[in-house]
């Protein structure tokens, strides 16, 4: 091969492993010092504001992923905001309940009036003003509105249902969070070790290289490959590091943490092979995933919110009771105690359209949450798909990428006998190392991609709770 021909591989091979997605690796940094982090919420002191970011601990901090999801359940300010939200619409329940109860008001009157004064402006009602001073109760009862009350608590029970399906969506937004940053820092620190055993070997066969050219054997053009090798695998190492502190960084925002945080995180088993057949998949996701099943509560608590709408223009029929004493009174009111009792219905003729208008306005929203459910179940068929497939894809990879890792292990150790024994030149050597490192980066990066396309398809099925 001529002189041309070797500097036209060195270039490709440079280029390669510059690579932006190529240096992605795991394990600690050895002369970084974690960050410092803070307590979680759930241990904060006395005197720290409720609400207030969660801290976590200052170390390195040892996790599993069951750890993970318990930290990040009892600190995520999401599921907070989930679980405020549903007892805002359990308290919306309770205030439309409130109307089949008594409604009971005390009262404290006195009135001095001129003699013989009347009221004479101001309303329709008695004229005759006497000096009094009492004391009493008020109350109302509604007997029958013909409907409309059951209706709107109805739609209110609802609601808060939606909102309780929407807590756990929440929570499993936030377990899929954990899964992927926590999967991604193991991948990390696997590419990591890649990036540090790729530093080490290429230092041996630099050194040696270097010896070798000192003793007359080998050439300054084969130093000049095993340096730039040697620099490709620093450059790959430290974007190895940078991208571990990256992914704690993620790892610690999942966990609910306020600062980032150093883990040594406890390894997963591999899950099996995804299902083989798609449909048992997508039901499965029809009938779990809290999404559509808080969409379906709220498209009932529209349907029964415009029924109730529609009832505005029933009658509504209650019963009034009023009882007291007036120890301070004319002598015109010959007794010291009064009590009555009497009904009351209001029948609506006519409100400018008002009620026409908020029976249409209902029913639109009513279709509107109809459509809604209807686009969110094809979006979701959609994600249950492309989640499967992938799935599927990353699990072959498996075997392909440990295959394609014992040749490549192969290859570079009969490019090196090759070229120790004078066979071959240094631009083989390299090529070698590069399908190498490459191979390593794809079989370490394979096993976590799967188990995370499996959490995916977990999350997406409607099982990840």
């Amino acid at each position: 091969m001529g002189l041309r021909s070797r500097w036209s591989v060195a270039f490709l091979a440079i280029l390669f492993l510059a690579k932006p997605g190529a240096a992605q690796t795991q394990g600690p940094p050895a002369a970084t010092a974690p960050p410092s982090a803070m307590p979680p919420a759930a241990l904060q002191g006395p005197g720290q504001a409720p609400g207030a970011p969660a801290q976590a601990p200052s170390g390195v901090q040892k996790l599993t992923l069951a750890d993970a999801e318990k930290i990040a359940v009892q600190n995520h300010p999401q599921l907070q905001i989930a679980e405020h939200r549903a007892a805002y619409a359990k308290a919306q329940e309770q205030q439309a309940r409130a109307a089949y109860s008594p409604q009971v008001t005390g009262d404290l009157t006195g009135a001095y009036a001129e003699t013989n004064s009347r009221i004479t402006a101001g309303g329709l009602s008695d004229p005759h003003i006497f000096d009094r001073f009492a004391s009493g109760a008020f109350v109302t009862q509604l007997v029958t509105d013909f409907g409309r009350t059951q209706s709107l608590i109805k739609s209110s029970s609802q609601h808060a249902q939606a909102q309780a399906a929407g807590v756990i969506t929440s929570r499993a937004d936030i377990l899929l969070q954990v899964h992927e940053a926590y999967l991604g820092s193991l991948k990390s620190k696997a590419l990591l070790t890649v990036a540090q055993e790729t530093v080490k070997d290429r230092q041996v066969i630099s050194d040696q290289v270097t010896l070798m050219e000192q003793n007359k054997l080998k050439s300054g053009l084969d130093v000049a490959f095993a340096n730039v090798d040697l620099a490709q695998a620093r450059l790959l190492l430290i974007q190895a590091q940078n991208d571990l502190q990256v992914s704690y960084a993620n790892l610690s925002t999942a966990l609910g943490y306020h600062e980032p945080q150093s883990f040594e995180l406890s390894e997963l088993p591999v899950p099996p092979a995804p299902p083989p057949d798609f449909v048992p998949v997508l039901q499965e996701a029809f009938l779990n995933r809290p999404e559509l099943v808080g969409q379906r509560f709220e498209v009932n608590a529209a349907h029964s919110y415009a029924i109730a709408e529609r009832d505005l223009w029933f009658p509504t029929l209650g019963a009034i009771g009023a009882a007291g004493v007036a120890p301070y009174r004319e002598d015109m009111l010959t007794s010291t105690r009064y009590a009555v009792a009497g009904f009351n219905m209001s029948i609506p003729i006519f409100n400018g359209h008002l009620f026409g208008s908020l029976r249409t306005q209902a029913k639109e929203e009513y279709r509107a949450q109809q459509q809604y459910l209807r686009d969110l179940e094809d979006r979701i068929a959609r994600d249950v798909r492309t989640a499967w497939l992938n799935s599927i894809s990353a699990y072959e990879r498996l075997a392909v990428t440990e295959q394609l890792l014992q040749e490549a292990t192969l290859a570079e150790d009969l490019a090196a006998s090759r070229y120790k024994m004078g066979l071959s030149s240094i631009v083989e050597l390299s090529q070698a190392q590069l399908n190498l490192t490459q191979a390593q980066i794809q079989e370490a990066s394979a096993k976590y991609d799967f188990q995370a396309r499996m959490s995916e398809l977990q999350y997406q099925q409607g099982l990840l709770r």
